[in-house]
């Protein structure tokens, strides 16, 4: 069985006075995602792990995650996506293994390293050259998303049959703001990629 496993950790938390202004979001981000708490896991209080059964669904599920975390002032994340198979299935994510995650685990560890703050790996090496790119030129937006972008990146994918009127009349806010913050976010680019990694994930 095929399954994608997202490991992740909040950039900077030890600066972080109050260890309420990230984990109480990360909670909600993560429990919004999946209504199964057994899907994910909060370690180390900074730390978490995450299955996504539906691996096409893995990179939307990072670019969520990522702006849920940076609607709020001073927070980011770093993340990986390991694909495989799920050959243990345990109690909850940290007690399960299998290919996923390990290969999760793995990149995860080279993320500091590397300066770079989602990377995808699979066993076809084609795919992960090609993915991985794409991920280091989205970041250039991602990484740099204001507390606005990120909220509209948020709510959109929260929303996805609203269109902009709706989403603006959500924060309260114009139209016009609603498209200039997606405009900025580069949310239209973010989409296509997020239809690319479909495409690439189904030759898996």
């Amino acid at each position: 069985m095929m399954t994608s496993i997202i490991t992740g950790d909040i950039i900077k938390s030890r600066k972080a006075f109050n260890e309420d202004l990230w984990l109480t979001p990360l909670k909600l981000a993560l429990s919004k995602l999946t209504t199964d708490a057994s899907f994910y896991d909060i370690y180390r209080g900074d730390s978490f792990q995450l299955e996504c059964s539906d691996i096409k669904d893995s990179f939307r599920t990072t670019v969520y995650i990522k702006a849920f975390l940076k609607s709020i002032k001073g927070l980011d994340v770093r993340m990986s996506i390991g694909i495989g198979t799920k050959d243990y299935h345990g109690d909850s994510v940290s007690e399960s293994n299998g290919e996923a995650f390990i290969f999760s685990g793995e990149t995860f560890e080279t993320l500091k390293k590397e300066k770079q703050n989602l990377k995808l790996k699979t066993s076809n090496e084609v795919i992960n050259k090609e993915i991985n790119l794409y991920f280091r030129l989205a970041l250039i937006a991602m990484d740099n998303w204001t507390v606005n972008s990120a909220e509209v990146v948020k709510l959109t994918l929260e929303h996805p049959q609203m269109i902009q009127v709706e989403l603006a009349k959500l924060i309260g806010i114009s139209q016009d703001a609603v498209s200039k913050r997606q405009k900025r976010a580069y949310l239209d680019e973010i989409l296509e990629l997020d239809t690319l990694y479909r495409e690439k994930i189904a030759q898996l």
